[in-house]
């Protein structure tokens, strides 16, 4: 099956500044340990990780580059994909709640390649500690003014946040209809206890009540444990059922779930999961719904 990748990542830390593979002091991160990581990442290390599958383009995502500079990690990924191929289209990094961001916002609709922006909002560790209206979140007012030029700009969005946050998600999409809204990595189930699970399908499923939204499957490895279709059918099937095909995107999140998984297993996973559904809603999942949302017209 021919792939358009809906979610993945190039960097080279030998000329760009990523805070968090080039500082010394490691951050929190859901994976744990993610030293290996901390090398160059380019299209020749994604063609050789994806090996036999066919990718015919690629979404690539803003991989928290220097946040002093987003407009130069576009003019960077622009040079990669002109030279090599890759990626086809950008979702860049964008800061909604800073003074520089009409300027960026601006930069970014006008270029060829960006399709969209990422800027994770602020959100708590745990669905417990979850509050809404904090500076930051998708309820802070000034965040809000950013998030309105979108539209205006012909900027999609690329929302990363775990579930117990995806209240304030669905008044988002609410209240700025003309803006598509990409869930990231399924609304992040860490949780896989039975109340867990039941607690993230029905903030999806809510979600998925707005027109407006679409969804990226991807990330969904556990931490010290090997990516397995058992752990994981329940949940891609879930996702389905709640946005359909025509809303739903797989997605490798490489090199990030290298971390978990190799691209065989991952790309293999989502096709065995799928496979008693219709050809349509497979080329739908795996390309067809990347191409629309994206607006990649030669992938």
């Amino acid at each position: 099956m021919r792939i358009v990748d809906a979610h993945q990542h190039f960097w080279d830390i030998s000329r760009n500044y990523h805070p968090w593979l080039c500082d010394p002091d490691p951050i929190p991160f859901r994976y744990g340990d993610y030293a290996a990581l901390r090398r160059p990442y380019l299209p020749g290390d994604y063609r050789a990780d994806a090996g036999r599958h066919e990718v015919v383009g690629s979404v690539y995502v803003e991989a928290e580059h220097d946040p002093g500079d987003p407009l130069g990690e576009v003019a960077w990924v622009s040079h990669i994909a002109r030279a090599q191929g890759l990626p086809t289209v950008i979702v860049a990094q964008a800061w909604l709640d800073r003074p520089d961001r009409d300027e960026v916002l601006a930069a970014h609709g006008a270029h060829p390649l960006v399709r969209g922006i990422r800027h994770k909002p602020a959100a708590s560790a745990t669905p417990q500690a979850a509050r809404r209206g904090a500076p930051g979140s998708m309820d802070d007012p000034r965040w809000r003014e950013g998030f309105a030029m979108l539209a205006g700009q012909g900027l999609s969005f690329d929302l990363q946040t775990p579930w117990w946050h995806l209240d304030a998600a669905c008044d988002l999409a609410r209240d700025f209809p003309e803006t598509q809204i990409i869930l990231n990595h399924a609304g992040l189930p860490a949780d896989r206890s039975a109340e867990g699970l039941a607690q993230w399908d029905a903030a999806l499923r809510r979600l998925a009540g707005a027109p407006n939204v679409a969804l990226k499957i991807s990330g969904l490895g556990v931490p010290g444990q090997p990516w397995r279709i058992e752990d994981n059918r329940a949940i891609v099937l879930a996702a389905i059922d709640a946005f359909t095909p025509q809303r739903v995107m797989f997605a490798s999140n490489f090199p990030v779930d290298s971390l978990v998984a190799g691209f065989d297993t991952i790309i293999d996973g989502f096709d065995r999961i799928t496979r008693g559904f219709a050809e349509a809603a497979r080329a739908a999942m795996f390309r067809d719904t990347a191409r629309r949302i994206y607006r990649m017209e030669h992938a």
